[in-house]
């Protein structure tokens, strides 16, 4: 069985169609390819669609840092804390956990942070020219980051956190009670300071996918929502034929952009992509009159308020806990105890919808980016954590710059895709 469009002009077949499938989808059309991008549910349907939409170049800081592991093996034991592992019979995670607790380091920690913060402001100068070039309507809007803390301990980590962003240039500025007052009204007076970046922005990431997916289908990109993947068939180190539940596919290459469901793909294939799905929560609610046009985050909680046009959504919290796609009402009040806790205007405001998905995480907190060793036509662009809104216009560029066999714009040595294998 085959689908509609003829093999021969099938140059490159994505799977999955949140941000990253769909900004490769863009820019592998702009090169003149025949690009078919597929996905087994509706175009932005996982993660893409519920996160809490920023482009943050002010946070950098891979998950694993120093810190992380002994405040995380305090937080798993409580399931309302921002990071959560709910215990389980599982063979993948104690390798996943010891291998995130190697990570773990200062060293790690500074690479980690230099290459992301290099990748943000990629991302960020393709975002915006995307925007304006295409006319895309996501609720764009750069109107900087505040980092808000309601205790002396909370302020001070934010000073260590800002100190070694300054070292790398990000202009971000410790700022007083008063001066975060200013910038957000609608803070509790218990707020006692906080950081503020000017480069941040945000968008409603639904939105910017789906205006994305027009696009990208107006310059030829055939997208297939609905479209489950059954399997590849491989032989000579090179995929062949691809199969789904609308028929198969012949390409000539192939990208993996499956989020926290390509390490089972990359299983079937015989490859190791170390990740575990880690299920995050955000409450979408009618925004508050007169809130401003800045995203917050709420330091302590690590809970993020994003406006995204006439709503406010609140995101936060990394529940490792399989691919178990129930909601923890505890998981939720927490979020919305966090909102009340900060912001004075929030309470009563009509929910428009409570979401989860599930954020692929490898353990070292890194992106996996880059031409499969084993696989020939085989390039994998997935694992960005929370991160893959910020990062998704970067890594369509990277994966377009991959496919056609150029030079691509940052070093991927870190992000290589088999550098955890065993």
């Amino acid at each position: 069985m085959k689908t509609n469009r003829n093999s021969q002009n099938e140059d490159v077949l994505l799977i999955g169609g949140g941000i990253i499938g769909v900004c490769s989808a863009y820019y592998l059309a702009q090169q003149g390819l025949a690009v078919t991008l597929i996905e087994k549910g509706e175009i932005c349907s996982g993660s893409s669609h519920g996160n809490a939409g920023l482009i943050c170049p002010s946070h950098s800081t891979p998950l694993c840092a120093p810190g992380v592991l002994s405040q995380g093996l305090k937080w798993m034991l409580d399931p309302e804390s921002p990071f959560y592992i709910k215990p389980r019979p599982d063979l993948a995670l104690l390798p996943w956990i010891l291998r995130f607790a190697a990570h773990c380091t200062p060293r790690a920690a500074e690479r980690g942070t230099d290459l992301f913060r290099q990748m943000h402001l990629a991302s960020l100068a393709l975002y915006k020219d995307l925007i304006q070039r295409e006319g895309l309507s996501c609720h764009f809007a750069q109107s900087g980051a505040l980092t808000i803390y309601n205790s002396a301990e909370g302020i001070e980590s934010g000073r260590r956190e800002a100190e070694k962003l300054q070292e790398l240039g990000a202009p971000v500025r410790i700022i007083d009670a008063a001066e975060a007052k200013a910038l957000a009204p609608n803070i509790h007076h218990g707020v006692v300071g906080g950081l503020y970046n000017s480069e941040d922005a945000h968008v409603d990431p639904a939105l910017l996918v789906k205006e994305l997916a027009r696009v990208a289908s107006e310059v030829g990109v055939q997208i297939l929502p609905q479209t489950e993947l059954l399997g590849c068939d491989s032989a000579n180190g090179r995929i062949n034929t691809v199969r789904t539940t609308r028929g198969d596919l012949f390409p000539k290459q192939v990208v993996l952009t499956a989020g926290a469901w390509s390490t089972q793909i990359a299983r079937d294939l015989h490859l190791q992509l170390p990740m575990q799905p880690a299920k995050g929560y955000s409450i979408t609610v009618e925004r508050p009159e007169n809130y401003p046009e800045i995203h917050l985050h709420l330091g302590e909680t690590r809970v993020v308020a994003t406006p995204m046009g006439p709503h406010l959504r609140f995101a936060g919290t990394l529940e490792l806990a399989g691919f178990d796609f129930t909601i923890n009402q505890r998981r939720v009040d927490a979020i919305l105890r966090a909102a009340n806790s900060y912001l004075t205007n929030v309470a009563g405001s009509e929910v428009v919808e409570i979401w989860r998905g599930m954020r692929p995480l490898p353990p070292d907190g890194l992106p996996y980016i880059g031409r499969s060793p084993q696989i020939a036509n085989l390039v994998i662009a997935t694992g960005h954590s929370s991160l893959g809104l910020s990062l998704g216009a970067i890594t369509g560029k990277l994966v377009q710059q991959l496919v056609c066999e150029e030079a691509p714009d940052l070093d991927l040595h870190m992000l290589r895709v088999n550098r955890h294998r065993v």
